[in-house]
């Protein structure tokens, strides 16, 4: 349901709305975004898409102009919204798409199921294999993106087939195969939103399941600092050609550890973790992974690459508003 004002002056947003026409979503104009983050922090979308089902994500994507460019969001676990906001069509999937159903030894789950929801189901119906998800803070969608991985597995492992909307609005099933997994990426076009997967489980104990789950719960309540407005592992760990040493000992040993910019700090706990101490903006985080990444390659050599996936534009780069 689109409601454009009538008015002369549109906003970029405004047009956008507009263009999508009469589909059964929630569109919404400059809707504020930085609540919905884990490090609560960052500027508007443009504007916001919130689909009814797949139909009318088809529907949306086929009326987008090409030129429009297409952000999806999911938790906000592991993404910085710069201060300036997101521009062009920001999608978030609703409970439409959070459904889990099992399918002989796996599960068809829902690009918006969260990551530890997919676990904890999985325990209830005896398959094992997705236990590692209950320590990833997100959503399927996002963690098929990035090849989402902890505690000795990843989505590779997993995944047998990906249903996306592609940013032209075709609906498409690819094999795991077709998304050439690496660490923490994958070949998933640019603009597709994953609505649908199927992964794939083994015949387990439930009591056991649920019981390497509750040991993994530990023992990320026990390393990290998961009550925190955080945003998950900063930077990835280098490959062991480059280092053999993890991206926190790298932090750790260039004395970053507890580092603050502004609002801004590494964490005490886990010094792969950035937090929010209560009045960061997204500037203040930016720069104080900058400032570690500079310290790690003047103190190891090894350049830092970020995990954490840096959205939007800065404040100095909003555009006007004017259409």
């Amino acid at each position: 349901m689109t409601n454009a004002p009538a008015s002369s002056h549109l906003t970029a947003g405004d047009v956008i709305a507009a263009s999508l026409g009469d589909v059964r979503g929630r569109v919404s104009v400059n809707q504020p975004l930085g609540a919905r983050s884990w490090f609560r922090v960052g500027g508007p979308a443009e504007c916001l898409f919130q689909p009814a089902d797949t139909d009318d994500l088809v529907t949306a994507m086929q009326r987008l102009s090409p030129e429009i460019p297409v952000t999806t969001l999911g938790a906000c676990s592991n993404v910085i919204i710069r201060d300036g906001g997101i521009p062009g069509l920001v999608i978030r999937l609703g409970g439409a798409f959070a459904g889990i159903e099992v399918d002989g030894n796996g599960l068809i789950v829902g690009g918006a199921a969260l990551d530890a929801t997919v676990a904890e189901t999985s325990a209830s119906k005896g398959l094992g294999g997705l236990e590692f998800l209950a320590g990833i803070p997100g959503s399927i969608g996002g963690a098929v993106r990035m090849n989402a991985g902890a505690y000795g597995s990843d989505m590779a492992a997993v995944l047998d087939w990906a249903e996306i909307v592609s940013r032209d609005g075709t609906l498409l099933h690819l094999e795991a195969s077709a998304l050439r997994f690496g660490y923490r990426r994958s070949a998933l076009p640019d603009g597709a939103v994953v609505v649908r997967t199927r992964l794939r489980g083994e015949p387990a104990e439930q009591s056991i399941v649920s019981g390497r789950i509750a040991e993994i719960r530990a023992a990320r309540e026990g390393s990290q600092p998961v009550r925190a407005r955080t945003g998950g592992s900063t930077f990835r760990n280098p490959s062991p050609d480059i280092s053999d040493k993890k991206a926190w000992q790298l932090v750790d040993r260039a004395g970053c550890r507890g580092l603050t910019i502004g609002g801004a700090q590494i964490s005490e706990k886990h010094c792969n973790f950035m937090l929010n101490t209560g009045d960061a903006t997204a500037a203040d985080l930016e720069a104080l992974g900058e400032e570690v990444r500079k310290r790690v390659l003047e103190k190891s050599g090894v350049n830092l690459q970020w995990e954490i996936k840096r959205i939007g534009l800065k404040a100095s780069e909003t555009k006007g508003d004017a259409a």
